[in-house]
C-alpha cells in the first residue's frame, strides 16, 4: 500500500507562487508515475502535471509554462512549483501515485488534498 501525503497549500494573491509537496510512503518501490490532480467547485477532477520515474513530464495546458513538477527520490517527495497564479487555478489540489501491483493491475492511490486558494 501507498501513503501520499500532501502539504503547502494556502491563500495567495494573483500572481504570486506556491510550492505543494507530496511525501509517498508505503511500498513505494512500485510506483512508476506521480501526478498532481485538481478539483474546483462544480467541476470535475483534472490532470494538473504528472512525472515518471524517468523523470519526463506532461503539463496540462492551463498550467503550462507556470507550473513545474519535479522529484526528490532520496525523500520520495513530488513538488509542484506553481507561479503566476490567477483566480481560476483556486481548487483543492490532490497528489497521485500509480503502483504496479502486477503485469495486468496498477493500483491507483490518492492523497487527502491540499487547498490551494488564489484571491486579492
Amino acid at each position: 500500500q501507498v501513503q501520499l501525503v500532501e502539504s503547502g497549500g494556502g491563500l495567495v494573491q494573483p500572481g504570486g507562487s506556491l510550492r505543494l509537496s507530496c511525501t509517498a510512503s508505503g511500498t513505494i518501490g512500485s510506483v512508476y508515475s506521480m501526478d498532481w490532480y485538481r478539483r474546483s467547485p462544480g467541476n470535475q477532477r483534472e490532470m494538473v502535471a504528472k512525472i515518471d520515474n524517468l523523470g519526463n513530464t506532461d503539463y496540462a495546458d492551463p498550467v503550462r509554462g507556470r507550473f513545474t513538477i519535479s522529484r526528490d527520490n532520496a525523500e520520495n517527495t513530488i513538488y509542484l512549483q506553481m507561479t503566476s497564479l490567477r483566480p481560476e487555478d483556486t481548487a483543492v489540489y490532490y497528489c497521485g501515485a500509480d503502483e504496479r501491483i502486477s503485469a495486468v493491475r496498477i493500483d491507483r492511490h490518492w492523497g487527502q488534498g491540499t487547498q490551494v486558494t488564489v484571491a486579492s
